[in-house]
């Protein structure tokens, strides 16, 4: 632990890519949290007690919001742990906040939009204020102090939205919400716009690529982790038959194949894609966002097999199968976006793999999940063996990111 000095920029030599135990420990938080985020969405998606289709949309847009905010507090301590010193005193103190801050949101996640809103909101906004707040007393350099300042003012106005639909009605917090997380997405990408104060360059940002590109893989894994767990507490609730444990191991299987797909060489080249771009700090903005495309991909995959498991013989609904085939379906989709950031091209083994998940949907309806499921797998390792194929015989293929 540092204190004699502020906050400074992060060392790019020795270690300094790798993540520290405060941060690994940060990341156990999202287990609890994603787990509340699966059981939200199975919740929404049971279909029973007379809900419709059209109320599992509704509840899983709700469940997406949240899911939404979770990351946007992950990724916001991801990038500030990427630019300055982990070790100093304050940063470990931005990211216990966040720890706490996610911790209270995770528990309120299943009544957000109930008895729960203003814990929920008040978390969320303490994260997010506290952390440029922070940064601004501690850092010595004006431009560094400048662009806390605009993230500060923006994060105070959003937070005005977040508590304001804290205390109101469904719809209303629906909207102020969507609106709150809408504005900080955009002020993002634009450089934290404020009037008088102008904006950033995002292309300029000084961020250590090798430690940002290993807390999304960590991130993903701990995505990854979340369907084993969810899928074993499943089965250890249903009676044991030749379909549950198929239903099961098909389960295990796609964790598999999904982890064997994201590793496949730009996985684990994605510092290198970073460090040789011409502008890092964009790639690793646009990694962010592939990465919580795939990170839904994985957990809708999750929630699919929770489905699949308590009924492998029941009769489909499209919102189960949304989850089962669409989970797969998005997850490639965000594999495809992420070889192009690493490689620059994209292959068409992933968007011939979408199609034959989606394609068959209509069939499938009238077949059970666990149909669904293997359809699922068969798709997942055929993609695996086009990659392997591609690979075989082949010297390790080199980052050549297109930014």
């Amino acid at each position: 632990m540092k204190v004699a000095e502020p906050a400074a920029l992060r060392a790019t030599d020795g270690d300094g890519g790798r993540a520290t135990f405060l941060e690994l420990f940060f990341d156990l938080v999202y287990v609890f949290a994603l787990t509340r985020i699966s059981a939200r969405a199975f919740e929404d998606l049971a279909l029973e007690g007379g809900q419709t289709n059209w109320s599992a949309v509704t509840g899983g847009g709700k469940t997406l919001l949240l899911l939404f905010a979770l990351w946007a507090v992950w990724q916001g301590t991801a990038w500030t742990t990427s630019r300055y010193d982990p070790y100093h005193l304050w940063l470990q103190i931005i990211v216990i906040t966040a720890l706490l801050s996610a911790m209270v949101m995770g528990v309120a996640i299943p009544r957000a939009f109930s008895e729960n809103g203003l814990p929920f909101a008040v978390a969320y906004v303490v994260a997010q204020v506290s952390r440029p707040a922070i940064l601004m007393l501690v850092l010595r350099k004006l431009q560094y102090r400048r662009l806390k300042l605009r993230m500060l003012i923006t994060f105070c106005a959003t937070g005005v939205l977040w508590l304001a639909g804290a205390v109101l009605p469904v719809d209303a917090r629906v909207v102020l919400w969507t609106l709150a997380l809408l504005v900080e997405y955009l002020a993002a990408r634009f450089g934290w716009p404020v009037p008088g104060l102008g904006r950033s360059t995002l292309s300029r940002w000084d961020i250590h690529g090798e430690h940002l590109s290993e807390r999304y893989q960590q991130f993903f894994l701990v995505a990854l982790g979340e369907t084993i767990l969810l899928a074993g507490w499943t089965f250890t609730g249903v009676p044991t038959q030749p379909t549950t444990v198929a239903a099961f191991a098909f389960a295990l299987a796609t964790s598999i194949l999904l982890w064997r797909i994201y590793v496949q060489r730009a996985g684990q080249i994605l510092g290198e894609a970073v460090t040789r771009a011409a502008h890092p700090a964009t790639i690793g903005r646009s990694a962010a966002d592939t990465h919580l495309v795939m990170v839904i991909g994985v957990v809708a995959t999750a929630i699919g097999y929770e489905l699949v498991i308590e009924h492998p013989t029941g009769h489909n609904e499209l919102p189960w199968l949304a989850m089962i085939l669409g989970g797969p379906a998005l997850f490639l989709a965000g594999r495809a976006r992420f070889e192009y950031e690493v490689f620059g091209r994209v292959s068409p083994s992933r968007l011939v793999a979408i199609a034959a998940l989606l394609l068959p949907v209509p069939l499938l309806l009238r077949t059970a999940p666990l149909v669904a499921a293997s359809v699922a797998v068969v798709v997942l390792v055929a993609v695996a063996v086009a990659d392997a194929r591609r690979a075989w015989g082949r010297p390790p293929e080199a980052a050549a990111p297109p930014f």
